[in-house]
Formats: structure tokens, sequence, C-alpha cells
């Protein structure tokens, strides 16, 4: 995703200017104060830079600026003096933390300032992390995971242990008082129709004997009387057999109502009252009763509970010996993640041996003659997702001298000369963002030197698109787009231009960048400037003048 326009308004010294860029090399020229370095600020203030009311041009209540990239992407950042500032991305309000994070890895900007992306510790890692240390790397990521989840568990497990004995003193409580219930299936039920038996004793002895009485006991019983009927209806059916149908249910009844006699007889003959037996069912009803508002509605629902109870206690007890293994287990992966971490280290020193070079090689090539260039990577005292180590890049612009952190060393000119260098030995190896811009990387710079940091940049902006804010016509000369901004006075004011140039003016601004003037020979040199930078892009690459391995 590449950067397409921007439209900047009321920006510093810039009034309304809209941009057009495209794939390749941009290069940007003008007269010092013409306010090339003023776009640049802008496009940085879009990617969520630092900005306030003091850059709203003169005159002006706001300042805007609006970035668009090739996938459609719309960013839109604006600041007034009175209703303070905003963010849009593709219409929607965000913040600025959320600016930062999306821009993060869209334009990477070397300029004056420090702030670079190649300072940043997780870009050093991206340079080394070739394809066997990437592979590396996810198994180790792997075991990271592995480790990270189970010490969480072992801290858990250490710090719930006193709870854990508290649980197990509880359970234990409950499981012996549910024990000593020494509970039956369903206990509870018979019990209750016992008790509700023997709490009606006198008036279930009273019927049954009434019963028994009314069923054979004297000359009026029923049995007594149904034998007299049946009596009768034998005389009768020596005369005539119409009520033998009767006869029979006579017959059938008498043998039902023995039947019921006897049961009922039977059950007065065992019934026993005992106001002892009703006392101690009640006793055991009161037991029963406090451990279902505990445990349960039911004796099946408590001995459930219990079952329960128990599986919570084996599971308890054997806690301690559950943490020891996950002690086990955490100290088999600290080992063997530490060992990964340390292969992972090895490799990354030796890929950045070899890489430091290479780049110190490139860096001497692009003006720095005496300079020393190291990326150096340290174990580091924990474990992180990158593995044990620690990365940062050291510099020394001088023989002999220390070399020391290279955001403390250098200028925002060498800076950007020594991303440019690492960009040309690992061109195509990283992920860096589509689009590269360079702020007056020439600065003190000439001659043999001018042209070989034109022809590293030449060489980035095969594979990706550049923008270069530059003096020197060897730089301008390898453009695919040049764009000349200038400075001009309007009704008072101080207007700045942004102009695309055509092959034409093309030449003429190479001329004037060159020697200052158009003279013929000035013109000629230009365009012959042109046509050899032009001869050089088109040029096949030979990888051994950037090979870094």
């Amino acid at each position: 995703m590449m950067l397409r326009t921007l439209t900047v308004e009321n920006f510093a010294l810039i009034d309304n200017v809209a941009v057009e860029f495209g794939a390749g090399l941009n290069i940007l020229t003008g007269e010092t104060g013409a306010g090339k370095s003023i776009l640049i600020d802008a496009l940085g203030a879009v990617l969520g830079g630092r900005v306030g009311v003091n850059r709203i041009r003169k005159g002006a209540n706001f300042l805007r600026i609006v970035a668009t990239f090739t996938t459609g992407l719309t960013i839109e950042r604006t600041v007034s003096r009175t209703a303070g500032s905003s963010i849009k991305v593709d219409g929607k309000s965000i913040t600025l933390a959320q600016l930062k994070k999306l821009t993060a890895n869209l334009v990477d900007v070397h300029g004056q300032n420090k702030s670079l992306a190649l300072l940043r510790e997780e870009n050093i890692y991206a340079l080394v992390d070739d394809e066997k240390i990437s592979a590396r790397l996810e198994e180790f990521r792997r075991l990271y995971r592995a480790l990270t989840a189970q010490s969480r568990a072992l801290s858990e497990k250490i710090s719930a242990r006193s709870e854990n004995l508290r649980r197990l003193d509880f359970l234990r409580w409950q499981e012996q008082e549910i024990s000593a219930a020494h509970l039956k299936p369903d206990e509870d039920v018979e019990l209750d129709a016992e008790i509700r038996k023997l709490a009606h004793a006198e008036k279930i002895a009273e019927n049954v004997q009434l019963a028994a009485h009314l069923l054979n006991a004297d000359d009026a019983d029923i049995l007594t009387s149904l034998a007299r009927v049946a009596k009768g209806l034998d005389e009768v059916l020596r005369y005539d057999d119409k009520l033998s149908s009767a006869r029979k249910l006579l017959d059938d009844a008498e043998i039902s109502l023995r039947e019921a006699y006897d049961e009922v007889r039977a059950y007065g003959d065992d019934l026993d009252y005992s106001p002892e037996r009703l006392d101690e069912l009640q006793a055991r009803s009161d037991i029963l009763f406090k451990l279902k508002q505990k445990y349960g509605g039911s004796v099946n629902e408590i001995l459930r509970r219990l079952e329960a109870i128990r599986s919570e206690i084996s599971a308890a007890e054997t806690f301690d010996a559950d943490t020891e293994d996950l002690r086990r287990e955490v100290a088999k992966l600290e080992r063997q993640t530490k060992l990964c971490a340390d292969e992972l280290l090895d490799m990354r020193r030796t890929v950045a041996a070899t890489l430091s070079a290479a780049i110190e090689r490139e860096i001497r090539r692009l003006g720095m003659e005496h300079a020393q260039f190291e990326i150096v990577f340290a174990a580091a005292d924990k474990l992180s997702s990158r593995g044990g180590d620690t990365a940062k890049i050291l510099f020394s612009a001088n023989v002999g001298e220390e070399k020391f952190s290279l955001s403390q060393v250098v200028s925002g000119g060498e800076l950007s000369r020594i991303a440019l260098a690492i960009k040309t030995v690992a061109a195509g190896r990283t992920d860096s963002a589509a689009t590269m811009v360079f702020d007056e990387i020439d600065a003190g710079l000439g001659g043999v030197t001018a042209k070989t940091v034109a022809e590293a940049i030449a060489k980035v902006s095969c594979g990706r698109q550049v923008l270069c804010v530059t003096h020197l016509p060897q730089i301008a000369s390898m453009a695919d787009i040049h764009l000349r901004i200038t400075k001009s006075e309007l009704d008072g004011r101080t207007v700045t231009a942004v102009e695309r140039l055509d092959e034409v003016e093309r030449v003429r601004e190479v001329a004037r960048m060159a020697s200052g003037e158009l003279s013929p020979v000035a013109i000629k040199n230009a365009r012959e400037m042109i046509s050899s930078a032009q001869k050089f892009k088109h040029l096949p690459r030979s990888q051994e003048a950037f090979s870094w391995t």
C-alpha cells in the first residue's frame, strides 16, 4: 500500500497544495526554505506525529492534512485554533493512539529527527531474523506459550493451596456429618409413612375393630346376613332357576368378604401402638430434616450429594501431588524454552555479524568512510515472545572511538544514510513499509559519494515507493517522478506551491541544482546526468554489489 496523494492546507508556509505521488523514486527539490521539509513534516503529522496550533498558517483558523493510499485508505487530520483537533480514517473518527497503531507500518520516515523505525527493537529483529531463525522462533514461541500457560497454572495452584486445605476440611466435615446418619435409600419416605401410622394408631384400631365386627361378629353381621340371603335363594331355586345368577354372585361376594375380614383381622392382630417407637421415629425424622436443609430435599438427594463430596475430597487430597506434577512440567518447559532461546541467540549473533559487516561497508560507501556499525544481541534477564535476548545497534563515526547506541551518536542526516545502507543491503528481506521517506539524506555529501548515495536510493526504490528531499543533482537525476517546491509572494503573503516536472523541466531543474545556471553547457550536462541515471536504473541488478550473505 503506497501513498497516492497528500493534501496540505494552512500548514506553516503552505497555503493549499495537493501532491500526487507514484511508484518508484519520487524526488522533491527546491530552493532552501521553499517548504520541502515542511511537506515531509505534514506527512509525519497525518501519520500520527506531533502537531499543534503553532503550525497553523498565520491568518488561518485551522490546518488540515489529508493522505490517501493506493488501497483507498484515507486519513484526515485537522487542528483548529478554537475547536480542537480531529482525526478521521475513511470518514470515521479515531484517537491519536489508534492512528499511530494504524500507520506504524505504512510509511517509514527518515528525517532530521531521531524517532526512526530502524531504532525500534522489533525492526532490528525483523532485519536479522531470516527464514531459518523464523522457523526456530516458531518452535520457541510454541514452547514459550506452553511455559507461560503452565507457569500461570502453577502460580494459581500455589495461591489456591490454602483455600484447598480449608475446602478439604469442610468437605471432610460434611462427609462425616452425612455418613454418621447411616442413611438408607428412600428412608425418609418409609419413615414418614410409619410416623403417620403410629400417630393415628388409636383411630386406626377403633375402625379396624368396627370393620371386623360388622363383617363377622354376631347374628347381625354382614356375613351372617349374607348366609341367610343365600339360604332363602336356595329355597327359591328349588322351584325356579331364574335367580341362579344372583345366587352365584352371593357366593362370590361371600368369598371376597371373608378375604377382607381375614385381612382386617390380621391387620388388627398385628397392630401394636408404642409411644416409645413414635418418639424414636420422630427423633430420626428431625435428624433427616436437618440434613435435608443442608444437602437436599430428600434422603436420595443427600446420598447423591455424599457421593459428590467424596469425589471432591478425592480430588482435593491429590492437590499437592498435582502441584508437584505441574511444577515438574514447568521446570521441563523452562529447560526446553531456555535451550531454544539460547539457540536463537547464537543464530541471531551469527547472522548479525555478517549483516553488520555488509551494512558497515555500505555506510562507508555512502560517505562515512570511518564508520563502525554493529548489531548486538545480548542475553536478556527474562524470556519474551521474541526469545531470550535484547537487540540494539551500536555505531561510531570515527576509527578508534567507542561505539554507542545509534540514537545517541548520529545526526538526522547520518541516520538517514545509515537507514539507506540498511535498506540497500537488506532489500527485500524485511517487512518494512511500502513507502520510505528520506529528508535531506544528502547533507554534507558531494562528488563520488553523492553518486553512490544516488545509486543506493535508486536500488531501494526498485521494490517500493521512495520519497526523497534532496539538494543533489546526482540523486534528483534518478527520479521516476520529480516534484519541485517553490515559494512566492502573493498579496503580501508567502505561498508554497508543488509542481510535477515534465522531461524538459526536469533537465532545467537538475541543471540549476548542478551549476546554479541554465546555460547550454549546464543543460547539456544535466541531460547527460539524467540519461546516465536512467541507464543505471535499467541495468540488470548485480546482487553482488548489495549482497551481505
